[in-house]
């Protein structure tokens, strides 16, 4: 079990599937390897872009079980899961995903509370939750934007760290000072913060953050692990490359996570592009040239800053 996370990049990993919707766990394989040749620090196994809302738990665990595995101790493993609505059946499925061997075990922000609910009873909530979990296990959070996103203060995110349970938060609040004032409020803790939006990635690294956390690193992963490694060696080329990424992370608007997923495919990874949240027919023949696109803008960047 890991006591300290390394900062860097955090793939949100995609679960590939058979034609016939089945976990392709083979494909999945040869994902993992790819992420781990690019440099990444960790994988983030069960989250929204593994499709976990439309896993069962028996599958949410065995994916950790298989990342966990696969990785094999070369990077830190991170997982989440829990999508129930009660306190109770959400302690169960965290039990279950610790159980299968995640470094730290991730909490949606969003399953703490409703969406109309006040942060005192989020926190209420929270403290139920935790006495539901072994004192040892490291935690962490995601502000998962689905079904409703709840971004943490940085009042609440200080009183996690001082619980001394927290090691990982991934933000998806896209707003660079509620990111300081969690660096701030996290300071001389365990706990990083891993930023998840592009546009804020840059100032947030240079304020303290532990690295990248989004979808973007299914696509290159190897852009973001070199500007996170170099952004306070290479100021000029990271201001260039942060640019970059920028406009390049609006394909994720476009259908993902079929996107990313035809991107997977053409470079062998993936045998499928199935997916159970979107059909893959949306995908359509314009939305393919703008990934191909992407691809060759992709391999100039990749020339020209690395």
């Amino acid at each position: 079990m890991r006591t300290e996370f390394p900062k860097g990049v955090y793939p949100v990993m995609l679960t590939p599937f058979t034609e016939d919707n089945k976990v392709d766990y083979e494909s999945l394989g040869r994902l993992i390897e790819w992420y781990i040749d690019a440099g990444v620090a960790g994988l983030f196994a069960v989250c929204q872009s593994s499709e976990m809302f439309f896993l069962s738990l028996e599958e949410r665990v065995e994916i950790t079980r298989f990342v966990v595995e696969k990785a094999a101790g070369r990077v830190a493993v991170v997982s989440s899961g829990h999508i129930s609505d009660s306190l109770e059946d959400q302690a169960k499925e965290l039990n279950e995903i610790a159980k299968a061997g995640a470094d730290a075990v991730i909490m949606l922000t969003n399953r703490l509370a409703k969406e109309e609910e006040s942060d005192e009873i989020w926190l209420s909530n929270l403290k139920e939750l935790l006495k539901e979990l072994p004192e040892d296990l490291p935690l962490g959070f995601y502000e998962c934007p689905y079904p409703y996103k709840r971004v943490m203060t940085p009042e609440l995110l200080k009183w996690c760290a001082e619980t001394g349970r927290f090691y990982f938060t991934k933000d998806t609040s896209c707003d660079m000072e509620n990111i300081k004032g969690k660096l701030e409020a996290i300071k001389g803790s365990k706990l990083k913060l891993f930023n998840a939006n592009t546009s804020t990635l840059l100032d947030s690294l240079q304020e303290g953050a532990g690295g990248f956390s989004g979808v973007m690193a299914n696509f290159h992963p190897e852009l973001y692990v070199w500007l996170t490694e170099n952004f306070d060696k290479e100021p000029e080329k990271a201001r260039t490359m942060a640019d970059f990424l920028t406009m390049a992370s609006f394909i994720e608007r476009q259908v993902y996570p079929i996107n990313a997923k035809y991107y997977q495919r053409k470079i062998g990874n993936f045998q499928t592009i199935v997916s159970r949240t979107k059909d893959p027919a949306l995908l359509n023949d314009t939305c393919v040239s703008e990934v191909e696109q992407f691809i060759r803008m992709t391999e100039y960047m990749k020339d020209v800053l690395m």
